[in-house]
């Protein structure tokens, strides 16, 4: 009888066993469940890093010249800086996410221009252009002046994130006038809107037949001339010449016709481009006195930053070339644009600017003086600016 007993409370009966065994399988399913709904809601509730219902445009690969540079809306998606990419990835972490860029400006390049430094910003512009703007008719003209600092104005202008320059001189207006307009403006970079169309051809300004043919393409196009010195203009053409063809006759000889009785021999190209005042009063029968900027070509050697602020002036641009972006090169004697990031070197002016000027009689220079100085002070009554060439 005792037997029966212990053994009847240490077995337990079946019924207890299966109770306990739904019990622990419960209590498993229910633990299960609490962990699966805790790991779903915090997934639904947290946004995940990048998520929005704004596109945003894949990262630039690594060492490109885009890479984390331009902020704006390209094709419906938004290409962000590395600062603004961490900036908002911080912002949704921390919960916000509700911050968006919603701007519609039909030239996002233009309107970055404003937060975004041009040696940073420039590329990027370039390649949104060309991928997405189009070829137009030029707002803008360096019309001249030969060996004044055409090439160096172009440079320095076209780094501003809101103009596009054609490289090469096109020759339209005074070689090329019967091939048409239409493929003067095939040969345009492309330009968002809101940027400025720019080409440079210095011989327009001594071209009798290129201010009414730019005015008849657009009577309100801005010109650009740059002028220096006649004198030192005249010695740096014949250098020039003179390093292409070196037997060619003195400079003296080029100069006068006698020069005993110092007789100029204007109907030479390098001394008919110094008298400014005889080209100016045929581009003023078509244009404005308020279209036609001068650059001094002095100037833009001492002080550039100076000379492009003017430029940018008058072009109606914001001021973001500024005296940061230049360093003056001694062994040229020629300011140079600082090396920009995407670049191992700076930005200097090919080997033939800045090169050394052909050794001239002082006599020579004095004469010429004489010659240009009756030029010269009509040329600085007519612009309202005395150059101090004298």
């Amino acid at each position: 009888m005792a037997h029966r007993f212990i053994s009847s409370r240490s077995v337990p009966s079946g019924g207890r066993l299966n109770a306990r065994f739904a019990l622990i399988c419960t209590i498993s399913l229910s633990f299960t469940y609490v962990c699966y709904s805790v790991v779903f809601c915090s997934s639904t509730i947290m946004p995940k890093q990048g998520s929005s219902d704004e596109k945003v445009c894949p990262p630039p690969r690594k060492n490109s010249p885009t890479e984390g540079k331009v902020s704006g809306k390209l094709k419906g998606c938004t290409l962000l800086t590395s600062d603004v990419r961490f900036a908002r990835d911080e912002a949704r972490t921390q919960g916000s996410g509700r911050s968006r860029n919603r701007s519609k400006h039909a030239s996002c390049c233009s309107s970055l221009s404003r937060s975004i430094p041009a040696t940073e910003y420039t590329s990027n512009s370039l390649t949104v252009a060309q991928k997405y703007g189009n070829k137009k008719l030029p707002n803008a003209l360096i019309v001249g002046v030969k060996k004044g600092g055409t090439r160096a104005v172009l440079e320095f202008i076209r780094i501003h994130p809101d103009v596009r320059a054609l490289g090469t001189e096109p020759h339209f207006f005074d070689r090329h006038y019967d091939r048409g307009l239409d493929w003067y403006r095939g040969l345009m970079p492309r330009t968002l809107d809101g940027q400025i169309t720019l080409e440079k051809t210095p011989s327009y300004f001594v071209t009798n037949e290129a201010p009414r043919r730019i005015a008849s393409m657009s009577p309100e196009t801005k010109l650009i001339v740059v002028v220096r010195n006649p004198v030192t203009r005249a010695i740096s053409d014949y250098t020039q010449t003179l390093s292409k063809k070196p037997d060619i006759p003195t400079f003296e000889e080029l100069a006068f016709k006698n020069r005993s009785l110092g007789v100029v021999d204007t109907s030479w190209n390098a001394i008919r481009i110094g008298m400014y005042i005889l080209h100016l009063d045929n581009w003023l029968q078509y244009f404005r006195p308020s279209q036609i900027h001068f650059v001094s070509g002095e100037r833009l050697i001492t002080d550039p930053a100076g000379e492009m602020e003017r430029v940018q002036d008058f072009l109606g641009l914001k001021r973001i070339i500024t005296d940061k972006h230049f360093y003056f090169n001694r062994t040229k004697g020629f300011p140079c644009l600082k090396k920009p990031e995407s670049s191992s070197q700076p930005r200097c002016l090919g080997k033939s600017k800045g090169r050394l000027h052909v050794q001239i009689d002082q006599e020579v220079i004095e004469q010429l003086r004489e010659f240009y100085r009756p030029f010269n002070i009509k040329f600085y009554e007519t612009v309202g600016h005395d150059f101090r060439w004298d």
